[in-house]
């Protein structure tokens, strides 16, 4: 049967050494940096034993882009930037709960990102215990890099994330700091969701977030793995 329109393109994202990444989902992870659960007005864990279990949220697929000019969103003035290690995965995961041990072999590759944020809007949603989805999902609200396949990275261990807005540093974190690693993540995540190839996972930012600006300038990092630059310009 053939459609009433034609169908959008599906999102992609460019792979470091040639081809693409067609996007599925993206899944975002709340409180994973101590520091940054403090600075929003949240508990933080002080021990393993009393992580509970993460915090997760959406964003739409096409809410990606990894164009160099980011606009800013509609029915904001306070948009925030979060940077953060993205996961990319390039296997489904079997059915049932993924074991931590098996997690690795889902992951295709890692990129940095910035998950913007509407905070005005989380914050007035989050006051009156309701959904902050207008919050964190937005169109161009998870401008990201290239993604790196992890034959290329290595064990990223401890390396930092980082972001400087007009060359001023905002946010660095290191990638020890995470409450849930990677495995424990993806872990969690199959509890909820089927994995699939193409998914991305956002980890979660360190302290240090705050405001942009339009004609502001960003550069994220993921020490010795990927940037990702842009500037905020003024909304269509």
């Amino acid at each position: 049967m053939a459609d009433v329109f034609a169908a959008p393109p599906q999102p992609r994202v460019p792979v470091r050494g040639g081809g693409e990444f067609p996007i599925h989902r993206i899944y975002c992870v709340g409180r994973n940096f101590a520091e940054h659960a403090r600075e929003m007005g949240a508990a933080a864990p002080a021990s393993a034993a009393e992580r509970g279990h993460p915090v997760f949220f959406l964003k739409p697929a096409d809410a990606a882009t990894v164009d160099e000019a980011v606009p800013y969103p509609p029915g904001t003035a306070e948009l925030h930037h979060e940077v953060e290690l993205v996961v990319a995965l390039g296997r489904d995961a079997g059915p049932g709960v993924l074991d931590p041990a098996d997690a690795h072999a889902l992951v295709f590759g890692y990129s940095v990102g910035l998950d913007l944020t509407r905070r005005d809007l989380q914050s007035a949603a989050k006051a009156k215990g309701l959904p902050w989805d207008t919050g964190k999902a937005f169109d161009c609200a998870a401008p990201l890099g290239a993604i790196v396949p992890a034959a290329q990275t290595g064990e990223l261990g401890a390396r930092a994330l980082s972001l400087e807005v007009n060359g001023a540093l905002r946010q660095r974190g290191s990638l020890a700091d995470l409450i849930w690693n990677v495995p424990e993540i993806l872990h969690e995540l199959s509890r909820l969701y089927a994995l699939r190839a193409g998914d991305l996972v956002f980890m979660g930012t360190p302290a240090g977030v705050g405001p942009l600006r339009v004609g502001d300038r960003f550069r994220a990092r993921l020490d010795g793995v990927v940037e990702r630059s842009g500037r905020i310009v003024a909304g269509a």
